[in-house]
């Protein structure tokens, strides 16, 4: 009994100790806590000014520098880039910092210079621009002196006359400058004059002589009426030309440090260190340029608030914030309380200015940031938060797309239908469909009418036929969709005489009795072969009656169909022998469902994924001559983007295993050891191992490589044909097809950029070249542009 209660005795001793040491080192946790949640709350509603906020936050920074200086300043740094909407706010605090202990402010202006050139090395652009901002606000707060900013961006600007780089580094570096210029131009125009005159010079020499070539591909509309589409930087320096004008003199920023004016001013400087760009190599992406989407201008909006003009510096800085409030807010209700709870929106028509962002976003070129159900989620989301204005806004923003669409970007045309008729089926179809109806009269290649058409095909897959019918007016006929019937040659009339009926109706019934595949080859087995010379692997009848029986059978339903191609998988790899046999599957599954268009591009996308057809062959049955009466439809182009993205992801499932298992080579065995203990199958891979991974990736992107090649060349070959016949006739080639068509190469470089740039070599060596027709070649050229 003692010696029990002497071991309690000790245990209680041991446990009390334990939390003692506890307290000890939970305690500067919840300091830290407690200081990161303050400084990332500040500027937040409150029932206190901003400035006795900030003046309040300042000391008590101040009295734990001694001990958590160095979390103070990360957390300062990390907020100022992760919260650029509050900028202003935290280089005030910065300045009340700097002014209360100049170390202080000069470790923290010298942590956060490395930050910047870090992310410049790391090519990491965004954060780098906004770090550049936060920097130049310092100089507001005299916590930088203001030359020794107009040094840093000399030397930013001087990248414009290195030699042998891509015009879109110096682009990017420009651009940096100049988006900067907003907050600190007025305080650099004061003390800095004739240096920030002699820098604007140098960007106006540069932007007068750039290469913009590129801009006629990243344009959502071909023409300028009635709103100019202009490049970024030709936008931007036209806004920065305009604030110079007005003295630098802006009504957007909010500026607490000028309340602070008198205890800034006696604060000591500090000076940046000298930054030298980090050099260019091959690797390095830099942000692709874009073209300004302008919608809107003063006439379409209310009265008051009136819209900024588009030179106005204001529709810059309120764009960029609203941008950025979609980028950060992955939640759509959260966004949309965002955007709709923005600061200005007193100063501004903001669901005006909400919806041209929203829009840009979804069209912007050459590819979107985000796929389009989130644009067409957070429309609905901003509807329903603001249903008194919201609405109607967006239905006079619809109007004005479709009033332009004529000169509309085919990709841009494809996410107009998408998100349209995912919108209208979240409100029930409803539409003033008889404003629309005179499109029935145009020719049936208009986008007009086509656009209308695609969207009752699209709402089709979110509805039923009957529902389609009866949203639309009676004089909409035409541009119905057909019944989604699938259609079996061999129960039509006249069937008697086609040479493979009496097999079909047999092997219809031996399905129907749930068959073996080993019976089904026993009734295909003696079907003759139409094709006198081809291998006696490759029977084109035998395909015809096995798919084209098959599918009808599994007509009932997507389900239906899939269950019959997973249970008959081994008759159509038997049958797939080759290209031509592929391309045979693909033009008989397209008999059977020509009416049924979700159903086609579901039917490809399975035989992909089960690899009864390959990429090759998908994209020759694309551009075969039975498909030409479908190549202005969207489904086609669906087709052969989901092609491209299979053979893409394939290559890249590749690279990664490749690199893991470098990786996992060059591990030493300690290393090892340990990864063994945390998941035993992880095993060190040989050389032989590694080589064979190699292969496999060589010929992968051997693959990649010749799909884009037949694509290309196929694309080059209908364009070229229908220019010369236009000519030869004396007509003129610029009709509806030919723009669709030449479109949809530039959707294909676009949507694939990525991809298609690893091979922009030799695309420019076998296929893109001087002998080219001019207008093809010029759809390369601007694409090259979008990285040169």
């Amino acid at each position: 009994m003692g010696r029990r209660k002497r071991y309690e005795d000790d245990n209680e001793g041991e446990r009390e100790n334990s939390r003692k040491r506890q307290r000890r080192t939970s305690e500067p946790m919840e300091i830290e806590d407690r200081l990161e949640s303050l400084i990332k709350k500040v500027g937040e509603k409150s029932t206190s000014s901003l400035e006795s906020n900030l003046e309040g936050l300042a000391g008590v920074l101040e009295a734990d520098l001694s001990n958590y200086k160095s979390k103070i300043l990360r957390i300062l740094c990390d907020c100022a880039v992760k919260m650029p909407e509050k900028t202003t706010v935290y280089s005030t605090l910065v300045g009340l910092l700097n002014a209360r202990n100049y170390d202080c402010g000069g470790e923290l202006v010298e942590m956060m210079t490395k930050r910047f050139k870090d992310c410049l090395k790391a090519c990491d652009f965004e954060n780098a621009r906004i770090m550049l901002r936060f920097l130049a606000d310092l100089v507001n707060c005299h916590v930088i002196f203001a030359a020794s900013l107009l040094n840093m961006f000399e030397s930013m600007v001087g990248v414009t006359s290195e030699d042998n780089i891509p015009q879109v580094r110096s682009d990017w570096y420009v651009f940096a400058v100049l988006s900067t210029l907003p907050w600190v131009g007025r305080e650099l125009h004061e003390k800095k004059e004739h240096d920030l005159e002699k820098l604007l010079m140098v960007i106006e020499i540069y932007i007068s002589k750039r290469n913009k070539s590129h801009q006629n591909a990243l344009r959502v509309w071909s023409t300028d009426t009635p709103q100019p589409q202009e490049e970024y930087l030709d936008t931007l320096w036209a806004q920065i030309r305009k604030l110079r004008t007005d003295n630098w003199h802006e009504r957007h920023i909010l500026r607490p440090y000028l309340a602070f004016d008198g205890i800034l001013g006696a604060a000591l400087q500090h000076n940046l260190s000298q930054l030298v760009p980090p050099p260019h190599y091959d690797e390095c992406n830099y942000p692709y340029p874009w073209v300004v989407f302008r919608l809107f201008d003063y006439t379409d909006g209310p009265e008051d608030p009136v819209l900024p003009g588009a030179h106005s510096i204001e529709r810059f800085l309120i764009e960029e914030q609203l941008h950025r409030i979609i980028e950060v807010h992955s939640d759509r209700k959260e966004c949309a309380e965002q955007l709709l709870s923005f600061r200005s929106s007193f100063k501004v028509p903001l669901d005006y200015m909400i919806l041209e962002v929203v829009f840009a976003g979804l069209f912007q070129l050459p590819t979107s940031k985000f796929i389009e159900i989130c644009y067409g989620s957070l429309l609905i989301e901003l509807c329903k938060m603001n249903p008194n204005s919201m609405p109607e806004v967006l239905a006079q923003t619809t109007e004005l797309l479709y009033d332009r669409i004529e000169t509309m970007n085919a990709a841009c045309f494809d996410k107009f239908v998408n998100w349209f008729s995912y919108h209208l089926s979240n409100f029930q179809f409803c539409w003033t469909w008889k404003d629309w109806a005179s499109c029935v009269d145009l020719d049936s290649e208009h986008p007009k009418p086509k656009f209308v058409k695609e969207v009752l095909l699209k709402s089709l897959r979110l509805s039923y036929l009957q529902r389609i019918k009866e949203i639309v007016p009676a004089s909409y006929e035409p541009l119905l969709p057909f019944p989604l019937d699938a259609i079996y040659k061999y129960n039509m009339d006249g069937a008697g005489s086609l040479p493979g009926t009496i097999a079909a109706h047999q092997l219809m019934t031996s399905i129907k009795n749930k068959c073996t595949p080993g019976e089904v080859l026993t009734i295909i087995k003696d079907l003759p072969n139409p094709l006198q010379d081809a291998e006696d692997t490759y029977n084109p009848l035998k395909i015809d009656v096995f798919v084209q029986t098959l599918l009808f059978l599994g007509n009932k339903s997507i389900s239906h169909t899939f269950a019959a191609v997973a249970k008959f998988h081994y008759i159509f790899k038997t049958l797939a022998v080759n290209e031509e046999a592929q391309i045979c599957i693909l033009r008989n599954a397209f008999e059977v469902w020509r009416q049924h268009q979700q159903m086609m591009t579901i039917l490809v996308d399975k035989m992909l994924k089960t690899q009864i057809v390959e990429c090759i062959a998908v994209a020759n049955w694309i551009f075969s001559k039975e498909m030409m009466p479908e190549f202005t439809k969207i489904y086609v182009w669906e087709i052969l983007h989901l092609t491209i993205r299979k053979m893409s992801t394939h290559v890249q499932k590749l690279q990664k295993e490749l690199n893991d298992a470098r990786d996992k080579f060059g591990r030493d065995d300690q290393t090892m050891e340990l990864d063994d203990d945390e998941n035993s199958e992880i095993e060190r891979p040989t050389e032989e191992m590694i080589e064979r991974m190699e292969e496999r990736l060589e010929a992968a992107q051997a693959d990649q490589k010749n799909l884009f090649l037949v694509i290309f060349q196929r694309f080059i070959m209908i364009l070229t044909e229908h220019i010369a016949k236009c000519e030869f006739d004396g007509k003129d080639g610029n009709t509806f097809w030919y723009r669709w068509t030449i479109g949809r190469l530039q959707q294909v470089f676009h949507t694939h950029h990525d991809q298609v740039f690893r091979y922009v070599n030799t695309l420019e060596t076998l296929l893109f070249t001087p002998d080219t027709d001019p207008h093809i070649l010029e759809v390369f050229q601007q694409f090259e542009r979008l990285r040169n």
